[in-house]
């Protein structure tokens, strides 16, 4: 019998699943948010509704050789964490007191709206090099922690 998974197997799957659906050139990133161990939402990066994606108008952000971790703002796309908020809301559930499980740490941009959406916990399955995210979490006494997948069998 194959072994059950943990909550935080679970949830960091269902990031990477949503992450399937992302239109980012640079980088696939999912996120699930829960609250008492019910999936409340999901998001992954791509652009706004009714936008072109990036795979049909180029990535804008290689087109000005920016960097990983740099000038956010510089991007068509809306951040997974951002969406996963995003649904959120629109659906009427409260992320106060929720978890939310990520594909990659997000950026301070998230973070912050993060902070605001009153999430307490995040895990995620790959650091990002955004050390102001960090910063901010440990200010605001969010939980950040590293949850790489296991192996599959």
């Amino acid at each position: 019998m194959k072994n059950r998974p943990s909550w935080q197997e679970y949830f960091m799957r269902m990031a990477y699943l949503a992450s399937t659906r992302s239109t980012c050139l640079r980088r696939a990133v999912g996120a699930a948010l829960v609250k008492n161990n019910q999936l409340i939402s999901t998001g992954y990066n791509g652009a706004p509704k009714n936008s072109p994606h990036c795979s049909e108008t180029g990535c804008l952000r290689e087109s000005q050789n920016v960097p990983s971790g740099q000038k956010h703002e510089l991007c068509r796309g809306v951040h997974a964490e951002q969406n996963a908020i995003i649904q959120a809301a629109i659906n009427g559930s409260s992320t106060q007191g929720a978890v939310l499980y990520c594909t990659h740490q997000p950026c301070s941009i998230c973070a912050r709206m993060i902070i605001n959406a009153e999430i307490k916990k995040v895990y995620i399955a790959s650091s990002y090099p955004d050390p102001l995210t960090e910063q901010l979490f440990k200010d605001a006494k969010i939980e950040m922690i590293l949850y790489p997948l296991p192996e599959q069998d």
